[in-house]
């Protein structure tokens, strides 16, 4: 039986999560902070580790880098979802924490929010091979080559956008949105537009990182925000990032609900789906990367229909080969390729 490490300091938190794992049929340990955690990965050969992120002794993002150098492992880390925990649970992810879920008892998380949510990460990660871990890592250790201490700034307003990139991931993600924002050259003359499963107060955090690591300005979305070529934007969470065109020919961006029920907010679907109706399509090309469920699937279809060049991560490096599955087996996959090779493609997008 494959045992999960719940670490914690809140005894009332590792009795949620203890009766949640147990329910999905895993052998469970505990430790109350990071250095009682790293003792044990050290000694034990976990399936997934839960790391809180404020704990004493040890804080969570200490004990994952320590993890990451000594037995690497699938760490999902439990956070409280507030501007507060967002740049350390970003932090985390960079030294290799796969994921993370919102912490019971937090704002509006109720306990059974939780359990919906980590049942399918416990079990998603829990079949993450060593090889797809050690990538990852690898991936990491080269990132942090190009992190700047300022970050690009943003491009005078002007100039129509003809050439546009999307992007959307779910778990596994950050790092490889990472990879791409490092990637695209930096006389690049698209506008990418990237939807990253994140909550509000993580959407900011995620984007100011990747501002002081790509060749091009980063910036997190803002409502009514006039779309500049040469630019990568991110979809603030909690809401979805749509496009208006203006009798100009400008690109606004509009944060907005969707008439549908969507459950992630922002949605790549809603992302792709309003890019399909704006945008040239023939101009524009679409990659989905490596998550949980089927968001994405329905955009990438109708893209690809009107013409679009569409990308979907492959089974052999996606972490969790669930997004992109969904819409290669739904028709909306132009081509299916391996990240290293998304990447190559990427070098060329001028």
């Amino acid at each position: 039986m494959k045992k999960i490490l719940i670490v914690d300091d809140s005894a009332l938190v590792r009795k949620q999560l203890r009766g949640l794992i147990e329910g999905l049929g895993f052998e469970v340990d505990m430790a109350k902070n990071g250095e009682e955690a790293v003792q044990k990965a050290g000694v034990y050969d976990y399936a997934v580790i839960t790391m809180d992120v404020n704990m004493p002794v040890m804080d969570g993002l200490t004990a994952v880098k320590k993890i990451m150098r000594r037995n690497p492992t699938p760490i999902l880390m439990v956070s409280s979802l507030t501007s507060e925990d967002a740049p350390t649970t970003m932090q985390a992810l960079e030294h290799g924490a796969i994921d993370y879920i919102a912490k019971p008892g937090t704002f509006n998380v109720g306990l059974a929010d939780t359990g919906a949510d980590l049942e399918e990460k416990i079990m998603q990660l829990s079949r993450m091979t060593k090889q797809k871990l050690a990538r990852t890592l690898r991936s990491q250790s080269q990132r942090e080559k190009h992190v700047r201490h300022e970050p690009i700034k943003p491009r005078m307003a002007g100039g129509i956008v003809d050439k546009v990139l999307l992007v959307g991931a779910s778990t596994g993600g950050p790092g490889l949105i990472e990879d791409i924002c490092t990637t695209i050259p930096a006389d690049s003359t698209y506008a990418v537009f990237v939807v990253q499963h994140m909550p509000e107060k993580f959407t900011a955090a995620f984007a100011s990182r990747l501002s002081r690591v790509s060749n091009v300005p980063v910036v997190e979305a803002v409502h009514h925000m006039e779309v500049q070529p040469g630019m990568i934007y991110i979809a603030k969470g909690g809401i979805h990032m749509h496009f208006a065109k203006k009798v100009s020919g400008k690109i606004l961006l509009r944060l907005e609900e969707s008439r549908t029920d969507r459950f992630f907010k922002p949605s790549v679907d809603e992302m792709m789906l309003s890019a399909a109706d704006i945008f040239d399509a023939s101009k524009v090309t679409s990659i989905l990367l490596t998550g949980i469920g089927d968001d994405g699937a329905e955009g990438m279809v109708k893209l690809k229909e009107s013409g679009a060049y569409t990308i979907g991560e492959s089974e052999a490096t996606a972490t969790v080969y669930g997004m992109p599955r969904v819409a290669f087996e739904n028709g909306g996959v132009t081509e299916q390729l391996d990240f290293p090779d998304i990447l190559k493609k990427l070098e060329r997008y001028k």
